[in-house]
C-alpha cells in the first residue's frame, strides 16, 4: 500500500452519443482502482461499451453523505478515484458535491477530467447571448414552489438555463407562459446528441404549443433556455404605463391593451405584454 495519497478524478461521460468519450476519460476510466458512479447499471453499460473492468461503488444523492468518508480514507491510503455520473459532467445537477469539498479540505488532489455538459451543448447552439447566464438546474417539482421560483426570476436580465424532466415539462412551460410571458424568447432542446435530438426555438408559447401538437416532444431529457429581460425595455414601464393598462384591461383583451399601450408609448411589446399578464393575474387573484 502507497504512503502517498491517491487523486481523485471527476470525469465528463457522454450526454447521450458514447462516441463523444474523450481519450483522456478513458485512459483515467482505465487506470484509476475505483470509480463511483450514481447508477452502477446505466454505468456498467458505459465501461462495457469502452472495454473497461473497474470496481464500481454506489454514490448518488441519497448516500453520498454516508459513504464519502469511506471513500476519502481508501484515496488517502493511496487508491485512485474516478467519479462519474449518469451522464455529462458530475456534480452539475449531480451528487458528488460533499465528496470534493471533503477531498479538497483534506488536500486530496482533485482532477476534472472535461466534456460533455448538457447545459453547455444546449447554450452553444440555442442563439440565446452566452456571455451572462444562470444555470437554475432542475426547478420545484411542485407547482407553487416553481412558480414562485419564477416569479423571483423573471426579471433577471441574463440567459436563464434549466433541466426538466418529461413528466413535469408541459407544466413547466404553461407556468413560464404564465409568468414571463407568451412572448419571451426561449430555446428547447431535448434528447441532445441522441437519435431524436430536438431544439425548439421561438416564444414560449411557440413552445409550449408544438409540446401540445406532437406528445413525442415531452418524452426524454430537456435543456430550457429563456432569454433574459431588455434591461432598457424593463425600465420603460413607468407608473404612467401600468397605470393605464389597469384601465385598458377592465374593457379589452390582454393582448390587444398591451399593444395599444406599447405603440402609444412606443415600448416592446414583449416587455409590456409581460406587465400586462401581471397586472391582469394579480386582477383575477383578488376578484
Amino acid at each position: 500500500m502507497s504512503s502517498l495519497p491517491g487523486q481523485l478524478y471527476v470525469v465528463a461521460t457522454p450526454i447521450g452519443n458514447l462516441a463523444d468519450i474523450t481519450e483522456r476519460a478513458r485512459q483515467v476510466l482505465s487506470t484509476v482502482d475505483f470509480i463511483a458512479v450514481e447508477d452502477s447499471r446505466h454505468s456498467r453499460s458505459l465501461l462495457n461499451h469502452l472495454q473497461i473492468q473497474k470496481p464500481m461503488i454506489p454514490l448518488h444523492e441519497h448516500n453520498e453523505r454516508q459513504r464519502y468518508p469511506a471513500l476519502l480514507e481508501r484515496i488517502q491510503s493511496g487508491e485512485s478515484m474516478a467519479l462519474i455520473s449518469d451522464a455529462g459532467t458530475p456534480l452539475i445537477s449531480d451528487p458528488g458535491y460533499h465528496l470534493v469539498k471533503h477531498a479538497r479540505q483534506q488536500g486530496i488532489a482533485v482532477i476534472p477530467i472535461p466534456g460533455a455538459c448538457a447545459l453547455v451543448a444546449a447554450l452553444s447552439v440555442s442563439g440565446l447571448p452566452t456571455d451572462h447566464f444562470s444555470f437554475e438546474g432542475f426547478l420545484p417539482p411542485k407547482q407553487a414552489a416553481r412558480r414562485s421560483r419564477l416569479e423571483q426570476l423573471k426579471e433577471q436580465s441574463c440567459t436563464l438555463v434549466m433541466y426538466e424532466s418529461s413528466h413535469r415539462i408541459k407544466a413547466c412551460i404553461a407556468d413560464m407562459v404564465s409568468i414571463f410571458g407568451a412572448e419571451r424568447e426561449a430555446v428547447l432542446a431535448r434528447e441532445l446528441t441522441k437519435i431524436y435530438e430536438t431544439i425548439i426555438a421561438g416564444t414560449l408559447v411557440d413552445i409550449a404549443d408544438s409540446l401540445e401538437q406532437d406528445t413525442n416532444q415531452t418524452r426524454g431529457e430537456f435543456v430550457v433556455m429563456i432569454k433574459g429581460l431588455s434591461k432598457s425595455a424593463s425600465a420603460g414601464v413607468t407608473e404612467e404605463v401600468r397605470m393605464l393598462l389597469q384601465l385598458l384591461l377592465k374593457e379589452l383583451p390582454l393582448k390587444t391593451a398591451a399593444l395599444v399601450v406599447s405603440k402609444y408609448f412606443n415600448l416592446s411589446k414583449n416587455e409590456v405584454y409581460q406587465t400586462a399578464l401581471a397586472i391582469k393575474n394579480k386582477q383575477d387573484s383578488l376578484s
